[in-house]
């Protein structure tokens, strides 16, 4: 399985692992893997507190950072998160809250207790997005990585300065070349599969038209990844590694929920969703009444991001607290095939274990045939 990019970031497998959760993270790396932390939902005080945790607990080995910088957003600039969420809710139409308001009374769902109230991710706004990019950059840090096109070119010059690889995910193959374009180090093809903001091309036709738009630009393969036996496919189709998210929401180390948990046990690969109601771009999630909602056409729609997030926000509290089967959960639809909850040690182990077995298979195949 090795790969130049177990050269590159000095890790024995190229299987690279997006978590919210720095406990998966830390796991990922310490296995053999290189965990990458994602960023948005935490404040500039709270992402240090992670990454100094994360110093601490991967034992000496390599992690990243996932910032999101979107090229679109709405214009918001603050000297502090309460500033920017005051200035972004002050945006959103009449109409919008609303129609959250009836969907809350509609599902019967009760107000958050007070103090208990949240505000939203303000992560992909152009100032915050920075104060995290600092914070990384603070950090023995050896990938950054933007989920929503390429970093600004100063973050990526400053980046090759400390000598940080940088890492964009890519939804089209024009998307990758304008990353390379711009000096991207690793294109990330994220297929239609995947959990989170995905694009609209299936991984199997999106990673080998990447590979050969970029070469020879290392790729790594996203969107329906959670065996080995879909790592080789990956291989197979150019890549020179994985970036896995989905997989990790169902570990021993995540900080799903037990209702999470519960709905993706349960859950098969047809009950996932690409739907624009928690951040305003497309997104894969479990799908649920919350999100049929949202697609009535005789509703308002979804607005753009920020502003989704922030005007569901509290709503999305309230449902976790008291309907979490209504309460968004981005995820892939890789998640018919998560049928148990394990420790990350033992997922890697699995994936390195049924990678040889699929390798061997196919060589065993290949020699049979030359008899």
């Amino acid at each position: 399985m090795r790969t130049q990019l177990c050269d590159l970031f000095e890790i024995e497998y190229p299987i690279f692992a997006f978590t919210h959760c720095r406990d998966v993270a830390a796991a990922v790396s310490k296995a053999g893997g290189l965990g990458v932390l994602g960023a948005v939902g935490f404040s500039a005080e709270q992402l240090e507190i992670e990454c100094q945790w994360m110093d601490e607990h991967v034992d000496g080995k390599p992690y990243g950072v996932d910032t999101v910088m979107p090229q679109k957003s709405v214009d918001v600039h603050g000297s502090s998160p309460e500033d920017l969420i005051n200035q972004i809710q002050g945006m959103i139409p009449e109409q919008h809250k609303e129609f959250v308001q009836e969907l809350m009374e509609r599902f019967d769902v009760p107000p958050m207790p007070d103090g208990e109230g949240h505000h939203g991710v303000i992560g992909w706004a152009e100032d915050v997005a920075r104060s995290h990019v600092e914070v990384a950059f603070s950090h023995p840090i050896k990938l950054i990585v933007n989920a929503l096109g390429s970093p600004p070119k100063d973050v990526i010059d400053r980046a090759h300065e400390q000598g940080i690889k940088v890492a964009a995910l890519a939804g089209k193959a024009q998307h990758a070349q304008r990353h390379v374009n711009n000096g991207v180090d690793i294109i990330v093809a994220q297929g239609y599969e995947a959990g989170g903001h995905t694009g609209e091309v299936a991984t199997m036709v999106l990673v080998p038209e990447v590979v050969d738009a970029v070469a020879p630009v290392p790729v790594l393969a996203a969107g329906g990844i959670g065996t080995g036996r879909q790592i080789a496919a990956a291989m197979a189709l150019g890549a020179q590694g994985v970036w896995t998210g989905s997989l990790w929401l169902g570990t021993a180390e995540s900080s799903s929920s037990p209702e999470q948990l519960e709905r993706y046990l349960t859950a098969t690969s047809s009950d996932t969703v690409r739907s624009r109601c928690y951040t305003g771009k497309p997104a894969r999630m479990l799908r649920s009444a919350w999100t049929d909602a949202w697609e009535d056409p005789e509703g308002p729609g979804p607005l753009g991001m920020p502003l989704q997030n922030i005007l569901t926000a509290d709503a999305n509290a309230r449902l976790a607290r008291s309907r979490p089967e209504l309460f968004v959960t981005p995820i892939g639809q890789i998640v018919g095939s998560i049928k148990k909850i394990e420790p990350v040690r033992d997922v890697m182990y699995r994936l390195i274990e049924e990678y040889i077995a699929t390798v061997e298979q196919l060589a065993a195949g290949l020699e049979a045939a030359k008899a």
